[in-house]
């Protein structure tokens, strides 16, 4: 597994949220980001069904709110420092696989779906 820090890690995910246009994170609302090193284990107890997850949105989407939609915890989304360092063979593969999953979770929050962010090429 190649090696770097947690903070290195956390500057990474910083550095890909400020590549973000300005007009798109001003649409973001009540959502916040996360560097966390593995997925939460599963029912079992056990990572299996998860080790290679990169990065998880656990909330609302914009495009689902409604009128309902107050006081409620903001959403959530978490990047995954060892599977993505796991799957990565150089500090260059990690800065992009970073951007890529950044970019990924957010479009989530912005209601985008697995399939049309894989036919964009963040899959």
């Amino acid at each position: 597994m190649l090696e770097m820090s947690r903070e290195r890690f956390e500057e990474l995910v910083g550095e890909a949220l400020d590549r973000i246009p300005p007009e798109l994170t001003r649409l973001m609302d009540n959502v916040v980001i996360f560097v966390e090193d593995e997925p939460e284990p599963g029912p079992d107890g056990s990572r299996s069904g998860t080790p290679e997850l990169l990065g998880l949105y656990e909330g609302t989407p914009l495009t689902e709110r409604g009128d309902w939609y107050a006081g409620v915890l903001p959403d959530r989304i978490t990047i995954y420092r060892n599977p993505t360092l796991r799957m990565c063979a150089t500090n260059e593969e990690v800065v992009a696989e970073v951007g890529v999953t950044v970019v990924h979770e957010i479009a989530h929050h912005f209601g985008i779906d697995d399939e049309r962010l894989h036919a964009l090429g963040y899959g």
